[in-house]
Parts: C-alpha cells; sequence; structure tokens
C-alpha cells in the first residue's frame, strides 16, 4: 500500500461502488485467515518449499487464465526487470519471511505486524521518494510501533525473553518491508499501462524462479507432506490468498490509490485474531489487548484522509 500512488488521478478517489466494495471485503477475508494457512504448512517441507509449491500453482493458474482472456504478454526488456522485481519483492521474500516468522511467532501476530506496512510506506516513500510526513501520520506511525511493542513486551524483557520470537518479529518485519517495496514497483508497473492479469503472472512467475534457485542453493527437499492439512492449506494459499486476494487488491490498488486501499491491512488483524482465538487457542493478555488496540490505532490515524476545509 505504498504512499507512492499517493497522488493518483482523482478518479481514483471517488465514491466506493459495489464491485468495488466486493474486491474489499475480499481481499479481507482471504487474506485475513490466509496466515492461518502459512502456520498449516510449516514443520515437514522446508519454508522455501512450501512457498515455491503455492506459487507454481498460482503461477499456472495466472497464465491460464491471462491466455483465455488474450491479455497482452510480450514486454519490453525494462517492464521484465519490473517484473521481476515485483515478484522478488512480493511473490518470494516477503512470504519466505512471513513462513519463517510463523515458526515463532503466533498467526494472529503475523498479520498484525503485516498491518503496519501502511507506517513502513512512510520512511519508505521519504527516504525514496523525499515525500514530505504530516505530524497526524507520523504521530500514527508511532502510535502503530508502540502497540508492536506491547504485543511483544513479554519477548522483549523480563524472565519471559524469548529469542526465537524476537527472531520471528524481525523477520516479519522483514517480510511488511519487502511487500512495501513491491507495493512501490507495482504501483509504478500499473501507470506505465501493463495489464493488471499480464504483469502478474510474470511476476508470479519470476518470484518461482527465485525461489526455485533458492531452494536447489540450500539443497531442499523437492517434497510435499501428503496430509490433508497441509494440501489443503497449499491449495488454499495458491488460489484464494495468491491468486484470487491478490487480483482484488491489485485491483482495489487502481481503482482507490494506496492510502484508501491500505485500510484492508487494518482489518486483517481483526479477522485474523478471531480466528486464531478460536482455532489456535490465542490467549489474550492485557499487554496484548493494549497493543492490538494501538497498532489498529496508529493505523487508522496513518491512513485517514483528513476533513476537506
Amino acid at each position: 500500500m505504498s504512499h507512492a500512488s499517493a497522488a493518483m488521478p482523482a478518479q481514483n478517489l471517488k465514491g466506493i461502488d459495489g464491485t468495488t466494495l466486493g474486491l474489499y471485503a475480499a481481499t479481507v477475508f482471504l487474506w485475513g485467515v490466509s496466515w492461518i494457512g502459512i502456520r498449516a504448512q510449516l514443520g515437514v517441507v522446508a519454508p522455501e518449499m512450501s512457498v515455491l509449491w503455492r506459487f507454481l500453482l498460482a503461477a499456472a493458474l495466472m497464465w491460464v487464465w491471462v491466455l483465455a482472456t488474450g491479455h497482452r504478454v510480450r514486454f519490453p526488456l525494462a517492464d521484465h526487470l519490473r517484473f521481476a522485481a515485483v515478484g522478488c519483492c512480493l511473490f518470494s521474500f516477503n512470504f519466505i519471511s512471513f513462513y519463517y516468522g510463523g515458526l515463532s511467532v503466533p498467526s494472529a501476530l503475523l498479520s498484525v505486524v503485516f498491518s503496519l506496512a501502511s507506517v513502513f510506506n512512510l520512511g519508505l516513500g521519504f527516504v525514496i521518494f523525499r515525500q514530505k510526513v504530516e505530524p497526524r501520520v507520523a504521530l500514527g506511525g508511532v502510535i502503530g510501533v508502540a502497540g508492536i511493542v506491547f504485543l511483544f513486551w513479554p519477548e522483549i524483557t523480563g524472565a519471559g525473553f524469548n529469542a526465537a520470537a524476537l527472531k520471528g518479529l524481525g523477520l516479519c518485519v522483514m517480510g511488511t518491508l519487502f511487500f512495501c517495496s513491491g507495493n512501490m514497483i507495482s504501483t509504478v508497473v500499473q501507470r506505465r499501462g501493463a495489464p493488471l492479469l499480464s504483469a502478474t503472472a510474470w511476476a508470479m512467475t519470476y518470484g518461482c524462479a527465485v525461489l526455485l534457485a533458492l531452494n536447489l542453493l540450500r539443497g531442499n527437499a523437492f517434497i510435499i507432506e501428503p496430509t490433508l492439512k497441509y494440501i489443503g492449506s497449499l491449495l488454499y494459499l495458491s488460489i484464494g490468498a495468491s491468486v484470487l486476494a491478490f487480483m482484488s487488491y491489485l485491483t482495489l490498488l487502481r481503482r482507490l490509490g494506496a492510502a484508501r486501499a491500505g485500510y484492508a491491512t487494518v482489518l486483517f488483524p481483526i479477522v485474523a485474531l478471531t480466528v486464531s482465538t478460536l482455532l489456535e487457542g490465542y490467549v489474550w493478555t492485557p499487554l496484548a489487548v493494549i497493543g492490538v488496540v494501538l497498532a489498529l490505532a496508529g493505523n487508522v490515524l496513518v491512513l485517514r484522509r483528513p476533513a476537506a476545509k
């Protein structure tokens, strides 16, 4: 949800119609429960291999969609370089970071860290595009980060220090930064007029190439865990959370601009925390409640459009 697209055309800021609301709801639900699927993939199969299987299937489905609808498939080298960069950020390193982070961080907290994408965009926008940061937005960023500190406070201090959880937090932060970088590059690709379906299919393909190389370098076994839990989560993550959710989100990015589409990340943790509480037995503590409230409040403050004067 890059602030790089904050200057999108005024037509993207019109009222939200039924189709857009449907895309928004689909994005929130599909990604909101995907964190459970990521946790279900961890164990027997190396995380890099699970991500590879996920996007091999997703890319194959995307190419069927592209070819069946007759979309453009040939692009100049400069566009392919951008597709490759999006693939590295959105469809490989981003997910590898979160899969490894999920080894020691509950699925609900993965989504809370990811919800700070809007906050991280502030720093990237300032560093890369020299965009001015409003005091209100800066305050929202500080509040959001404070929320994450509260969530992980037992691991940060005291006898409950847990280095594994802190490592997981760091990996989740890294994954979110990859996601934000991919958003910025994707915005540039869309502004250049590349069809969304074709651009996504190429980006997933390049992401798979990177994942294949990583698995070969690490000597990972090319296996699939033959259980209903693993295969079911793989199908959901490939079809629902990758093809359908990414297409819904990237369409929202084009329709609404990054700022308004970014509200989806505020709602992901609400869905994920609810599901994790019901299915994983996530235990709420006073600090966890304060942390979630602060993280969500910080995001709302960052993304809220100032009232017209």
